[in-house]
């Protein structure tokens, strides 16, 4: 019983040692989204997916693990735009390996980011040459797509898919950034200045407009206030004959404009600011108004010839 339980205890210490001895030699695990290439003498034998694989020892060994994760370069390109502006530009490519194509993405790329690398730089350098500094930042999603369709089209055949590519940042220099920021400001003012005009000029039309009507209405109110004074005559007139025996019109008129004329007396004797020049006049003289305007200003101009001659007569300095 004991010799067998000792022989037991041995095979099991036995196999325990094989197993420490020889057990990464057989036995290998691939963690999860990533694989293994198994090569045999040297050459491609199989991938080992996820998981505890087995090898054959001393004939078959791992050459090495790729990563099905989505992988995410950012590749910063500087290169000048058609306006001659210097500009770094920052692409984002994501990419991944293609779980069908694992042999041609160990074998065929040395290094893919380098490959990548130089892809992104070849298009952009292509494509932004092409585009003034404004458009660049309006046409990003263009440069995008066109990096993008050029690396899915070379990488593919390397077992490589391209994901997306973004551009994430531009960036000229601080100086093409102040500048531009001058000439935004510069526009939305010269903006800002042609719509306060715009106003403006509506608001004078508009006024221009009331002021218009404004005249065209007392037009109307004075051609009925005159139509209304006709009226009033016309009825004063019949009234004042119908009254009056032996009345004239000439009489009745020269009543009303004597009327009027002292109405008139009294509204410019009401103004405190109406500088008024009365010339000599008679109330019940009407008829010879013309006459006594003629007179006055004659009489205005020969004091005016007499009080510049005055300082001739004396023989002094009209300056003095």
């Amino acid at each position: 019983m004991v010799i067998l339980m000792f022989t037991n205890m041995f095979s099991l210490f036995l196999l325990l040692f094989f197993a420490i001895l020889f057990g990464p030699m057989v036995f290998f695990i691939v963690g999860q989204q990533s694989s293994a290439v198994v090569e045999r003498f040297g050459k491609f034998a199989r991938v080992a997916t996820p998981g505890l694989n087995i090898k054959i020892p001393f004939i078959e060994q791992v050459r090495g693990t790729v990563s099905l994760r989505l992988l995410q370069l950012d590749v910063a390109v500087e290169t000048k735009t058609l306006d001659d502006v210097f500009v770094n530009i920052v692409t984002a490519v994501q990419y991944r390996i293609i779980p069908t194509k694992i042999y041609e993405a160990f074998y065929t790329l040395d290094d893919a980011e380098r490959q990548i690398q130089a892809f992104v730089f070849d298009v952009i350098r292509a494509r932004v040459p092409k585009i003034k500094l404004d458009d660049v930042f309006s046409k990003k999603d263009e440069i995008a797509i066109s990096v993008r369709e050029e690396l899915e089209e070379m990488m593919n055949e390397f077992g490589y898919d391209i994901i997306k590519a973004l551009v994430v940042d531009i960036n000229p220099d601080a100086r093409v950034k102040t500048a531009m920021n001058e000439i935004n400001e510069a526009q939305r003012l010269r903006i800002a200045a042609m719509e306060r005009g715009e106003a403006e000029k509506i608001l004078k039309v508009k006024q221009a407009e009331a002021e218009a009507e404004s005249k065209i209405l007392q037009g109307k109110g004075m051609a009925g206030q005159r139509r209304a004074i006709i009226d009033g005559l016309k009825e004063s007139l019949s009234e004042f004959k119908d009254s009056i025996k032996g009345s004239s019109t000439n009489d009745v008129m020269n009543l009303i404009m004597m009327t009027q004329y002292f109405d008139m007396l009294k509204d410019l004797g009401q103004s405190s600011r109406l500088n008024t020049l009365m010339v000599p006049h008679s109330p019940g003289g009407m008829k010879d108004l013309n006459a006594q305007l003629r007179d006055a200003i004659i009489i205005g101009e020969q004091m005016a010839k007499s009080s510049r001659a005055k300082p001739s007569e004396t023989g002094g300095d009209v300056n003095s």
